[in-house]
């Protein structure tokens, strides 16, 4: 039986499908974010004894991985924002672009 072309979703279904397209979204951002937080942990064991041997005064060296590590989670939260604007639920999208501004005002703070 062939279903007519003009049928439209019913709002639960589009409702549904916010709903699992969200729940995709965060789960994705936090696994990023988990990954960002073991990557600069790591960084910081290693840096723990950077002046090993040296004397008191000395200065560890400059680390960029904080800014580029919440830099790049800035840029592909905000690009998933920017496409969930453009193809999927806006209130998404919008969510997605502030959690990105809230990153870059981040990454911009631990500027060395």
């Amino acid at each position: 039986m062939p279903e007519r072309a003009d049928k439209q979703p019913s709002a639960g279904n589009d409702a549904l499908t916010a709903g699992c397209l969200l729940l995709l979204v965060l789960v994705a951002d936090a696994a990023a974010g988990f990954l960002v937080l073991l990557l600069l942990s790591v960084r910081g064991l290693g840096r723990m004894d950077a002046c090993a041997g040296q004397p008191p005064g000395c200065a560890p060296p400059t680390d960029w991985a904080p800014l580029l590590c919440f830099g790049a989670l800035a840029l592909a939260v905000g690009v998933t924002g920017v496409l969930l604007l453009r193809l999927g639920p806006r209130f998404i999208g919008a969510v997605q672009l502030v959690l990105c501004i809230v990153l870059a005002g981040h990454a911009l703070r631990s500027w060395p």
